[in-house]
């Protein structure tokens, strides 16, 4: 007998940390999966395919949609993003831990799904600290500092009107991925999600 997955959903607004976060527990965790999200937009930069997003064209994604192979998908910035159901599938199959690197609304639609889903919100110190942080990259100009900012207030509204379980403010890089190892680590340890000899009591 394996032990119950633990479905993580991560949610935060751009610039705490949070895709770095994911990937550190992912690597630390032998068996980890990270959902790596569809979308229909291009490539940026230096992203890779398979790795950031899995690219695929409008109609490709309808086909998936029609198919049911989404948990939850959503149509952002004129671009359809998407979060595999397989994952899910894999992460109960093997009793693992299934990483979502994702945001509130798509949080809430897994948590409906599936309740026993635990979601954390990765935080900044502050929203001054948020917008610093996201000036000092100098890869957005002033209007979408300004319009990244208004979403992260609206992001953190969002997830604590909808009751995420536990809030990680990334003040440390190192403190706030030992939060989240201690989050794994607890829940890991939940009653009913760590199967028992018969002789324990077990069912």
């Amino acid at each position: 007998m394996s032990n119950k997955p633990l479905l993580l959903i991560l949610s935060a607004p751009s610039g705490t940390g949070k895709t770095t976060l994911a990937r550190r527990l992912v690597t630390a965790n032998p068996g980890a999966i990270f959902s790596v999200s569809y979308t229909t937009r291009a490539p940026r930069g230096a992203e890779r395919e398979g790795f950031d997003y899995h690219f695929v064209s409008g109609e490709k994604f309808e086909q998936m949609i029609a198919a049911g192979d989404f948990v939850e998908w959503a149509h952002v910035h004129g671009h359809h993003y998407g979060t595999p159901k397989q994952v899910i599938e894999e992460a109960a199959a093997r009793g693992a831990l299934a990483l979502f690197d994702i945001d509130v609304q798509g949080g809430e639609t897994i948590k409906k799904q599936h309740p026993e889903a635990v979601r954390a919100l990765v935080l900044p110190p502050s929203l001054a600290e948020l917008e610093r942080r996201l000036r000092a990259r100098s890869t957005d100009d002033d209007a979408t500092v300004r319009r990244r900012l208004h979403a992260a207030r609206i992001e953190i509204r969002l997830a604590r009107s909808a009751g995420y379980e536990y809030w990680v403010v990334n003040d440390d890089l190192d403190r706030a991925y030992g939060d989240l190892e201690a989050i794994v680590r607890a829940e890991g340890c939940r009653a009913g999600r760590r199967p028992l000899a018969a002789d324990l009591g077990a069912p």
